[in-house]
């Protein structure tokens, strides 16, 4: 065949390299809050997930998405969900990193450290973490029954992963799921219909029978699944098994697997209960407290995930800004292009930082201090880091151009990313539910020790490092104040944000990070767009501390 062309001027894909030791902003931040911890697993990590075998399986497991199998070739129901071999292998790795219930057999550290195993397994593959994330949510929930955390939660904790759908006594590590809304409520789980009928006492509790159903169902395959259901005290908390004690399978019938924008290696599914078997967790007429408490560790994963695709998104934008010329010079010496990726970089630190914040505080639930923070962090960081990332990654495609449109370019793809960035902001309470949840946290506040003078002590610990960080925190005690008027509260929700990020910055990042960020985000010279950043600020130093390789500028 005659060559009709050379090619030329494309870059490397960005394979074969260590995302931990790449990521200077992760690194510092995890040395502020975990001084002296062992980086060694980290990097091992970081090397596993940066392999070209890695990323194969990543998209491989999403050009292959599950399909749904309702029966078998004889006609009997089986409700099985068949995933491609990369989605077990993915599956295996985030397990066996102790992604799921691991941290709460651990000791002090075991949260953050999850946390930046979650953000760099992320920046591989975001979907299959789905169930990783619920098995890590409802892991402390099965304390409230303490027969079935006595028998399930050291195989939670395990991190032997076993895809098979047999009895949990025959397999050495499990998942579980959560099923809360339904066709008619949503977020609003007290509208939800599903019965659950008193059936027997048993050596695991009260167990009921359910019928009913859930509109969205994720990861279907899991070994049990957490699900609220109507009992005669209310609604309330239940723990549904796949297979029951007995090996026999339990009433749930997957009804079809949703056709989502993205998320596509994982199973969505909507299911019916056929008088499930069940038992209860907690009180008759707690659910939505259980419900609370799991939705706070869901949405520290939402802050984390998110944080994780803005730094890959970033990473493959400069990864391709250091090899691309245009103009007669590489995009990266291109000053407007300066000007984007210094502004990307920075937000991207700033999300890394909130989102590890709130991990330490989760770590530390015995500590006042962080217990209060932790219930304003929590919508803060969720509210603000998932709002960004889809314009965050909307700009990091246009620096790839036509490119970072198409689905094949690369393993780690941009467009597969663009597509995953919108469901963090959705999945376990939207931008409204997070600002009205931050109204509640500082509403109940008042006296020494609450969540308000929590905040204010942690704004504090920047107080004079910079006139225009000083000036912004100044402004927030009237807002915080003021509540009545809740269509302010997203406001206020941001406002919070970008007070605590430069609060944290300062502590952990470089001086001129810190400059870079009070400059561009509280001075009064924020932009409405990505590469707006005001004259004077070290683009170099911001693109180079983001680099994923060094060496590439």
């Amino acid at each position: 065949m005659n060559m009709t062309h050379e090619v030329t001027n494309q870059p490397r894909p960005l394979v074969d390299h260590d995302l931990y030791a790449g990521n200077r902003p992760l690194r510092d931040a995890l040395a502020f809050h975990l001084p002296g911890a062992d980086e060694a697993p980290r990097h091992a990590l970081g090397q596993l997930l940066g392999s070209a075998a890695m990323q194969g399986h990543a998209r491989l497991a999403n050009v292959h998405p599950p399909r749904l199998r309702t029966h078998d070739r004889f006609g009997h129901r089986i409700d099985e969900v068949e995933f491609h071999p990369s989605y077990h292998a993915l599956m295996a790795a985030a397990v066996g990193a102790g992604l799921h219930g691991t941290p709460w057999a651990r000791g002090p550290g075991a949260h953050v450290e999850r946390a930046a195993a979650f953000m760099l397994f992320t920046e591989l593959e975001p979907s299959i973490l789905c169930p990783v994330s619920m098995s890590y949510a409802v892991t402390p929930a099965l304390r409230a029954n303490a027969a079935l955390a006595a028998d399930w939660f050291p195989k939670l904790a395990s991190t032997a992963y076993d895809p098979r759908l047999v009895s949990f006594a025959d397999k050495p590590g499990v998942t579980m799921g959560m099923g809360m809304t339904e066709k008619q409520g949503g977020s609003d789980v007290r509208a939800n219909t599903t019965r659950a009928e008193f059936a027997e006492a048993t050596p695991w509790g009260d167990c009921y029978r359910l019928t009913g159903h859930k509109w969205f169902f994720s990861a279907p395959m899991c070994d049990a699944f957490l699900v609220l259901a109507q009992a005669a005290g209310g609604l309330s908390c239940f723990f549904l098994p796949r297979v029951l004690p007995d090996g026999s399978r339990n009433a749930l019938q997957i009804q079809r697997l949703k056709d989502k924008l993205g998320n596509h290696a994982n199973a969505s599914s909507e299911v019916e209960f056929h008088g499930a078997l069940a038992w209860r967790v907690g009180d008759e007429g707690r659910g939505v407290a259980q419900i609370l408490e799991m939705g706070t560790l869901t949405r520290l994963d939402c802050a984390l995930g998110t944080a994780g695709l803005m730094r890959q998104a970033l990473s493959l934008a400069l990864n391709h800004c250091a090899q691309r010329h245009a103009f007669g010079k590489l995009l990266l010496a291109q000053p407007l292009m300066k000007n984007v990726l210094a502004d990307l970089a920075i937000e991207s630190e700033a999300a890394t930082a909130l989102a590890l914040r709130l991990a330490r505080a989760v770590d530390r639930q015995d500590d006042p201090h962080e217990a209060a923070l932790r219930r304003v962090l929590t919508p803060v960081a969720k509210f603000w880091i998932c709002k960004r990332g889809a314009a965050f990654a909307q700009e990091a495609m246009e620096c790839l151009g036509g490119n970072g449109y198409v689905e094949e370019h690369g393993e780690g793809t941009m467009a597969r990313i663009y597509r995953e960035m919108p469901l963090n902001s959705i999945w376990e309470g939207a931008g409204n539910i997070m600002a009205l949840d931050l109204l509640r946290a500082l509403r109940g506040g008042g006296r020494a020790g609450t969540v308000v003078d929590a905040l204010r002590a942690e704004l504090d610990t920047a107080r004079g490092a910079h006139p225009a960080c000083d000036s912004f925190v100044d402004a927030l005690p009237q807002r915080i104040d003021e509540l009545a008027d809740e269509p302010s509260a997203r406001r206020l929700a941001q406002h919070l944000a970008l007070a605590l990020q430069a609060v944290l910055l300062h502590a952990h990042a470089t001086p001129a990070v810190f400059e870079a960020f009070c400059r561009a985000r509280l001075g009064g010279a924020e932009g409405l767009v990505f590469g707006t950043l005001p004259a004077g600020i070290d683009f170099d130093h911001l693109i180079d501390r983001a680099l994923p390789v060094q060496g590439q500028a």
